[in-house]
């Protein structure tokens, strides 16, 4: 076993699993023959088994088998489900080969993996290492709101409609969208991902062309004409930047229908976040971007003060700013973390396309986004807009319903928790009052906010409310009526009779009926303003109306 292998694992038994790996490398570079056991087995750590060492593995391992082909690899299988192994890969020649490892693999017990032949091991072990590298820095799911490399490239390839690889200025590939249809994949981006490396003859053609001096001159996204006689579909392309340093670029292949009409948009997003990424993987300021999370967390919450945010990157705290909150929608917050993940990859691709300094933090079940140095002339509708860009997004892309808030624009970073605060409590009235808006500020539900409040202030305290209402809730839950729900409808109806009674699918007697009836019960009397209001305001309590 491969001396290595120990470095690659991950702490605390965390890992990813088979599932997530497949979805990070996937086709062309590995395809899944058998799991036994399911696609939830955790890889933990990666080894290189040589043909001429022993035959042992290390529980929640992916062994790579370099060199053994075709019946040279059983050992590797049955050791691997012997020792506990997450996964075996090998190079299969031919069908029969793959058809006999298949079996010894589900006869062993753990998970076949092939790789294709003219893929490099040094390439497999160095892109599994990576992703595994996300989770030992405590980077997968909530614990990073720019996910990994694999994540955005995905994401991105979503919001552009295109085919995405993620390149170092070496133009050696490190992550790559997946592609559900080989013949949208052009010989560029197949050659490069097998290659881990773009085909010289290619590269010369972009040099001639001039691709990689605008690259390194510009922040504009690129665009380069399809050339069927070379093998090349349109392109777009856009540098990666940390500062004036260029550390990668992004490329997004047009498949077999025209790119999105944001893709422009998205692929300037991606660059930013994919800076942050790329500057982490280099180890180059990681304890930074862990210190920038941590503040902008405490800044949200009023624990830290505006100085060491502003200090750590640069800003100006007497900029304007702006919080934007996000919450799931009714089905509530996704299981999958690689959902939760995703989610964060498409949130910070559109608030980086739109405004270069944006934070994104998750935060107790909610997605908030700093927005720091604004322009002063930003206003409501323009924030708002952002936000239902968001939302409609990830409806259209995930699938996921997002209710969005925009928070008070505040003077400076020092006001911050007070725009948290105040697009807390549009998400929370949202919820709680049913509003069918997906993307609000105050000024759009400030009724339904202020209502809720009363609401929760009534809920809380007891001593707030009528005990002739609550005798009446009583006398229903008893008797299984519904005498409060018709008095907060007539109520609701501004006491029309025939609309309220309409609303409940009865005859307006029988709505009268229920009024004097209720009256009679309780003592209250529904002519009088104040009982009117009080009525309205403890019936719409949650369970009680």
């Amino acid at each position: 076993m491969d001396a290595d292998s120990a470095a690659a694992g991950t702490p605390n038994g965390e890992g990813i699993s088979l599932r997530q790996l497949l979805m990070a490398l996937g086709e062309p570079l590995v395809t899944l023959q058998a799991a036994p056991v399911g696609l939830d087995v955790v890889i933990r750590s990666v080894a290189l088994l040589d043909p001429e060492d022993p035959a042992v593995a290390r529980a929640g391992e992916l062994v790579l088998a370099i060199g053994a082909r075709g019946r040279a690899a059983f050992p590797a299988l049955r050791a691997g489900g012997r020792d506990g192994a997450a996964a075996v890969a090998v190079k299969l020649d031919t069908p029969e080969q793959a058809a006999a490892l298949r079996e010894t693999a589900v006869e062993a017990g753990v998970a076949l993996l092939s790789v294709r032949g003219d893929a490099r091991w040094d390439q497999v072990d160095a892109l599994a290492r990576a992703a595994l590298e996300d989770v030992a820095s405590g980077r997968n799911g909530e614990g990073g709101e720019e996910g990994d490399l694999f994540a955005l490239a995905q994401t991105t390839a979503v919001l552009t409609g295109g085919i995405v690889s993620i390149e170092d200025v070496a133009n050696r590939v490190l992550a790559y969208s997946r592609s559900a249809d080989s013949e949208e994949v052009d010989d560029l981006r197949r050659l490069s991902i097998l290659g881990w490396q773009g085909p010289e003859p290619y590269l010369a053609r972009l040099r001639k062309w001039g691709v990689f001096q605008r690259l390194r001159a510009s922040d504009d996204v690129i665009q380069i004409e399809s050339h069927p006689e070379l093998g090349i579909r349109r392109r777009l392309a856009v540098a990666i930047r940390a500062g004036e340093r260029q550390l990668g670029t992004i490329w997004v292949q047009e498949g077999s229908a025209p790119l999105s009409e944001r893709a422009e948009q998205a692929l300037t997003g991606a660059a930013r976040v994919a800076a942050l990424h790329l500057v982490r993987r280099r180890r180059e300021l990681s304890a930074d971007v862990t210190l920038t999370r941590t503040l902008s967390a405490g800044l949200l919450d009023g624990s830290t003060g505006p100085q060491p945010l502003a200090a750590q990157v640069g800003l100006d705290v007497a900029r304007p700013a702006v919080v934007l909150g996000f919450s799931y929608g009714a089905a509530g917050a996704p299981e999958s973390e690689l959902t939760r993940a995703e989610v964060g990859n498409l949130i910070s691709v559109h608030t980086a396309a739109r405004h270069r300094s944006a934070l994104v933090t998750q935060a107790e079940g909610r997605i908030y986004v700093l927005l720091p140095q604004l322009p002063r002339s930003i206003d409501v509708g323009t924030l708002r807009g952002w936000g239902q860009e968001i939302a409609d997004a990830a409806r259209r892309h995930l699938g996921l319903e997002l209710r969005g808030s925009v928070g008070r624009v505040v003077p400076g970073l020092g006001e911050v928790p007070e725009s948290r605060r105040e697009a807390d409590r549009i998400l929370d009235a949202m919820v709680s009052a049913g509003v069918g808006t997906t993307v609000a500020a105050l000024p759009d539900i400030q009724a339904e906010v202020l209502v809720s409040e009363v609401l929760g202030l009534v809920s809380a305290h007891p001593d707030l409310r009528d005990p002739r209402l609550s005798a009446l809730l009583a006398h229903d839950r008893r008797h299984q009526g519904r005498l409060a729900e018709s008095v907060l409808a007539y109520l609701n109806a501004f006491g029309d009779v025939r609309a309220a009674a309409e609303h409940l699918h009865v005859h307006p007697n029988t709505l009268r009926y229920r009024i004097r009836r209720a009256e009679a019960l309780t003592g209250i009397d529904l002519s009088r303003p104040d009982q009117r209001l009080l009525a309205m305001l403890q019936l719409r309590l949650p369970g009680e109306g």
